[in-house]
C-alpha cells in the first residue's frame, strides 16, 4: 500500500484567505496549499493593502474588517478563477478604487453573475473590456446589503463570494438561488464562515447572512480531495492501493465523492476518520455517473474510462465547459487523438472501451486535463506527453514528481 500526503486543499485556501483577511485580528493558516492559484491570491492580498507573512507550513494574515488599507490598486489575479471572483467582493465591502485583471484564459471565463449581483446591491463597478469579463474596476464605498437574486447555475464561486462578503455589509444579505452547481463547494464555505464567526441560514432556496463580520482563527487546511482523484484512480486503473490522509469522514469537500463513483466500477474504498483508501480489483465496470456537484473531477473520470469494460457515460456537467478550457470538448478531443470512441452532448460526454494510444495531450492550459491524462498514462505504454506540462503548478505543482514515483513504486 502507498500512503501520499496530497497538498492542502485549493478551495480551502483561497476561502480561508478571504476569511482571514476579512477578519478582526491576525489569523494562522497551517498547511495552506502553495500553488500558483493560491500564490497570486495572496499577493492579490498584499496589492489590497492586507499584511500577509508566508512560512512553507504556515500563512498569518491580518485582517481589516474596514476593507483593503489602500485607496486605490492594481490587482493581477493570474488564472485564479477564486481571486478573479472572491477579491472583487472583498474590496467592494471596502473603501477605494480597485482595478483587476488576470490572464488571457481568465478574461475569457465569466463574471457576469457576480458583477450583475453586486449591481443590484449598488457597488459602483464597470467591465473595462468585455461586458461580464475581466478586467474590472470597482469603485467601492461599502455594500448596504439587502436581497437579490443569483442563477448560480455557471459556478458555485459567484454565491460564495456573495456568501462571504454578507457580514461586511451593513445590514446582511438575502440570496435567491438559482440553478446551482457544485452545491458541496458552497457547504465548504458555510462551514467555514461559521468557524470564522459569522452565521448563515436557510430559507427554502434562499440563504440569509446577517452583518457583524468575523473572528479571526487558527485554521488547518485539509487535503485537496480534487487532487486526490487522480491518486484514487491511479489506483482503481492499476490495481494497487492507495491512501491519502487527512481526508476522511468529516472532510469538508464534496470531490471525495468521486471515490464513490469508483466504487460502482468495481475499487475497494475505505473512508475512515483521518484517511480514505481506495485498492483496485483488476476491474473497472462501465457506469453512468452525474457529476453536477462533483464537476471537477469529471476529467478524471473520463480520462480512465476507456479501461471499463463498458461505456462510461458522465451527465450534468455543463458547467465543465466553461472552467479553464471547454473541459468536455478537450477531453473528447484527447480521447478520440488516443484512438477511442467517444461520444458529447451539450453537457455529457460517453466514452467507449478501448486501448488508448501513446498520444500528445493538448492540455489547453488546464491543470486539470493534464493531470487527469497523466494518471490515465500510468496504464498505457510508453505514457503520454503533453503540450503544456507545467500546467499542473496551477494546483499541484509537484504532480509529475509523485506520478514518476508512484510508477516506479508499483512498478508499472
Amino acid at each position: 500500500m502507498s500512503v501520499v500526503a496530497v497538498p492542502g486543499s485549493k478551495s480551502v485556501t483561497a476561502r480561508a484567505l478571504f476569511l482571514a483577511a476579512a477578519a478582526d485580528s491576525t489569523t494562522t493558516l497551517r498547511r495552506p496549499l502553495l500553488s500558483d492559484d493560491t500564490d497570486g491570491f495572496a499577493q492579490g492580498l498584499t496589492a489590497l493593502g492586507y499584511h500577509v507573512r508566508r512560512t512553507p507550513d504556515t500563512w498569518r494574515v491580518t485582517g481589516r474588517p474596514a476593507g483593503p488599507a489602500v485607496p486605490e490598486a492594481d490587482v493581477y489575479c493570474r488564472d485564479a478563477a477564486t481571486a478573479s471572483r472572491f477579491l472583487p467582493a472583498l474590496a467592494a465591502a471596502g473603501h477605494g478604487t480597485y482595478r483587476f485583471d488576470a490572464s488571457p484564459q481568465m478574461r475569457r471565463r465569466p463574471v457576469a453573475p457576480l458583477t450583475t449581483a453586486l449591481r443590484q446591491l449598488g457597488v459602483d463597478l464597470s467591465h473595462d473590456e468585455a461586458d461580464g469579463h475581466l478586467p474590472l474596476t470597482v469603485n467601492a464605498d461599502g455594500i448596504k446589503g439587502g436581497e437579490l437574486d443569483l442563477d448560480a447555475s455557471l459556478s458555485s464561486q459567484f454565491l460564495t463570494a456573495l456568501l462571504l462578503t454578507g457580514p461586511l455589509t451593513a445590514e446582511g444579505l438575502r440570496i435567491n438561488v438559482t440553478g446551482l452547481v457544485s452545491a458541496p463547494y458552497v457547504e465548504i464555505t458555510i462551514a467555514m464562515m461559521r468557524a470564522f464567526g459569522a452565521e448563515v441560514a436557510r430559507d427554502g432556496n434562499a440563504l440569509i447572512v446577517p452583518p457583524g463580520g468575523y473572528r479571526a482563527a487558527d485554521y488547518a487546511i485539509e487535503p485537496d480531495a480534487s487532487t486526490a482523484s487522480y491518486l484514487f484512480a491511479a489506483a482503481a486503473l492499476t490495481g494497487r492501493e492507495v491512501t491519502v490522509p487527512g481526508l476522511g469522514t468529516n472532510a469538508l469537500q464534496g470531490d471525495l465523492a468521486f471515490v464513490d463513483v469508483l466504487g460502482r466500477m468495481g475499487a475497494r474504498v475505505d473512508i475512515g476518520p483521518d484517511a480514505t483508501t481506495v485498492c483496485g480489483t483488476g476491474r473497472l465496470a462501465g457506469v453512468t455517473a452525474n457529476m453536477r456537484d462533483i464537476s471537477d473531477t469529471m476529467p478524471t473520470l473520463a480520462a480512465i474510462a476507456p479501461f471499463a469494460d463498458g461505456p462510461v457515460r458522465i451527465e450534468d456537467v455543463y458547467n465543465t465547459r466553461v472552467k479553464e478550457c471547454d473541459r468536455l470538448e478537450a477531453c473528447a478531443t484527447n480521447l478520440r487523438r488516443q484512438g477511442i470512441r467517444v461520444e458529447t452532448g451539450r453537457d455529457w460526454i460517453e466514452i467507449h472501451p478501448g486501448t488508448p494510444a501513446r498520444a500528445e495531450i493538448a492540455c489547453h492550459g488546464d491543470h486539470r486535463i493534464a493531470m487527469s491524462f497523466g494518471t490515465a498514462a500510468l496504464r498505457i505504454p510508453g505514457g503520454v506527453t503533453f503540450d503544456e506540462p507545467g500546467c499542473v503548478k496551477k494546483t499541484f505543482p509537484e504532480f509529475h514528481e509523485v506520478f514518476s514515483a508512484l510508477r516506479r513504486d508499483w512498478n508499472l
